[in-house]
């Protein structure tokens, strides 16, 4: 199918020092999505169009949602359960503790409710990061440990039987198979070396044909890669730091993409009044329905 898109537009203008991993909710009919910096939680209601606002327990690096309104975060503290209507908030499994100068990064949830989140050096001094999966059945459990200095990009291939995973650094995006059954990991490969694109690869997101979709940081676009890696097209935005992006709307055609102004000069910011907001684009392609956790 040939590639259709819209204009881009403005949904919220949030402000984000880097926002990320933005959700649809598609019995809400809602867009959630984080600042991992301030931080911050966002939920956009289209019907309405408004922005609600939340402030997490601490900074961020992913989430997930469960089916009672409450939310999974991959924090400072390691994965935690938050209520945000009442603030209330119960840690789970301090994952990466053992490694005092890491922190959490990036996630994601399966087809059979498992969260998947990484580590990573704080100062990005070492490539000391460890990827995770956690079933809220069980205690968390290491999928990789090592080689991972900047994760992004956790997403998997409509079937569920390919696991994307970016390394932001080295500005490579690897994929591995996926068994859904046991969520366990192999045959890591390079999907797509993009060091000669513009930007750095930050978050994906894959729609129901397979292609992956990557927001390039610093780069002022989006790449669309086809299911063998093969670069598909450049979508240029009005933005220098696109973040992340996920498909949402009614039939998960319209592409939701946060972005950041996180160490940006005053003059850009002025050039670019749409960073730090959530923008959307229509497509003629659609999504792959977000899955919950499973309690």
């Amino acid at each position: 199918m040939k590639l259709e898109l819209g204009n881009t537009e403005l949904v919220a203008n949030t402000n984000d020092i880097i926002g990320e991993v933005p959700l649809w909710h598609a019995e809400q009919s809602k867009l959630y999505w984080i600042d991992v910096f301030k931080p911050a939680f966002h939920i956009y209601d289209p019907i309405e169009d408004n922005v609600r606002s939340w402030t997490p327990p601490e900074k961020l690096g992913g989430y997930s949602l469960y089916r009672d309104g409450s939310v999974l975060i991959s924090g400072r503290s390691g994965l935690t359960r938050w209520w945000p209507e009442t603030d209330k908030h119960e840690l789970i499994a301090p994952i990466e503790s053992d490694r005092p100068e890491n922190i959490l990064n990036d996630g994601r949830t399966d087809a059979m409710g498992r969260f998947l989140t990484a580590g990573m050096n704080k100062q990005l001094e070492t490539a000391s990061g460890r990827l995770w999966s956690y079933d809220c059945k069980s205690e968390p459990r290491v999928l990789q440990d090592g080689d991972i200095t900047l994760p992004n990009s956790i997403c998997w291939s409509p079937d569920w039987t390919t696991l994307y995973f970016g390394e932001t650094t080295s500005n490579v995006i690897y994929s591995y198979d996926y068994d859904l059954e046991s969520g366990a990991i192999s045959n890591r490969r390079i999907f797509a070396d993009t060091r000669d694109l513009p930007g750095e690869c930050d978050g994906s997101i894959v729609d129901f044909e397979g292609f992956l979709w990557n927001a390039r940081i610093n780069g002022s676009c989006i790449a669309r890669f086809d299911p063998d890696g093969r670069l598909d097209c450049l979508i240029d935005l009005p933005v220098s730091k696109p973040a992340h992006l996920t498909f949402g709307g009614e039939d998960l055609s319209t592409l939701f993409i946060t972005t950041a102004t996180f160490r940006m000069s005053e003059e850009i910011r002025e050039r670019e009044p749409w960073s730090g907001g959530l923008l959307k684009l229509q497509t003629n392609t659609r999504g792959v329905r977000e899955p919950f956790l499973v309690v």
